[in-house]
């Protein structure tokens, strides 16, 4: 359905998307994830025609996007994470204007609007005005707009940005109707576990690379496999840190007070020699327990760039960051 071939982009001096590839098949729902920054929206907006790549080629339905050609818009339903709304229309006149943009005429139009409301739980709200709707609302209503023209491809960015839970849960639901009608969807979002549920394909991208791209069960294995340790010391919290710097296993560490939390890449084995050595430094170690990562673990583990944070004095690259409240 949609291939993304070699796509770079970059505004003045600073490159924001770095030899992109993404492909995402014929009815899949492929959740597009990545820190603030890191290039998910320009990349949508290129695919969605709003953007032009600096190079690169973009393909749906096996069709090459070309610059003069702009029939391959029809195809695509945009939703930005930030939109405008005519706030003197009705709903259902809203929706009709922009089904007017793509030719529509006469009865089809109000057929169409009329389902598309049904849809997005608006049908009950068709002769209010737009800025009568709740947020929640109107995000409904920008999703119906981006559907009036019956695209095969929807790209959504951030679509329950800002949204409270009841409305967030409308908003999955719509979304999980429209993936059982075949609609192949990109939707980007931070509400990781949300796009688990909903996605059967995921790609997370760092800094304008695809960091990690596949389905999402393999990618839950992958994070569902990825050890944490925590541990609690009576005292000595100095001296444990040392211990914990010095073992290359350690790829990063959490301190709250006189806890630690690590990402531990080592075996069982490794483990309890870790624990070996901390009890012969004479540390006093009161709890030490092993958790398997989740998605969100894996998240901050592939993103966390390249600063280095200090506690206490003590420097290390990707290793070590305050927390004062990891669940």
């Amino acid at each position: 359905m949609l291939a993304v071939e070699h796509l770079e982009k970059s505004f003045g001096q600073q490159k924001v998307v770095h030899d992109l590839q993404l492909h995402i098949s014929k009815g899949s729902v492929y959740g597009f994830i990545g820190p603030n920054g890191a290039g998910k929206t320009t990349t949508m907006k290129m695919i969605a025609g709003l953007l032009p790549p600096d190079c690169g080629s973009i393909y749906i339905d096996g069709e090459k996007m070309q610059k003069e050609d702009s029939g391959w818009k029809r195809k695509i339903g945009y939703m930005p994470d930030f939109f405008g709304v005519y706030d003197n229309l009705k709903v259902k006149e809203y929706l009709e204007f922009y089904a007017s943009l793509y030719g529509m005429v006469g009865r089809e139009v109000s057929r169409n609007c009329n389902n598309l409301l049904e849809l997005v739980h608006l049908e009950e709200n068709q002769d209010s005005f737009v800025d009568t709707l709740s947020r929640g609302m109107k995000q409904r209503l920008c999703l119906a707009r981006c559907l009036v023209h019956d695209p095969v491809l929807l790209i959504l960015d951030e679509p329950a940005s800002g949204l409270d839970p009841r409305s967030r849960y409308e908003m999955k639901e719509i979304i999980r109707e429209l993936a059982q009608r075949k609609k192949t969807i990109m939707i980007s979002s931070h509400l990781l576990p949300d796009l688990a549920k909903m996605c059967d394909s995921m790609g997370i991208m760092e800094r304008g690379r695809m960091v990690l791209s596949g389905g999402v069960e393999e990618i839950l294995k992958r994070a569902r496999e990825d050890s944490f340790i925590t541990i609690k010391v009576l005292e000595r919290q100095e001296d444990a840190v040392a211990v914990l710097k010095e073992n290359p296993r350690v790829e990063s560490l959490a301190i709250r007070k006189n806890q630690f939390r690590m990402h531990f890449a080592g075996d069982e084995k490794e483990e309890s020699e870790l624990l070996a050595t901390l009890v012969a430094k004479n540390i006093p170690v009161l709890d030490f327990a092993k958790e398997n990562g989740n998605l969100e673990e894996l998240f901050i583990q592939l993103t966390k760039g390249q600063e280095v944070m200090e506690i206490d004095g003590i420097h290390k690259p990707d290793l070590i960051e305050r927390n004062e409240s990891w669940s």
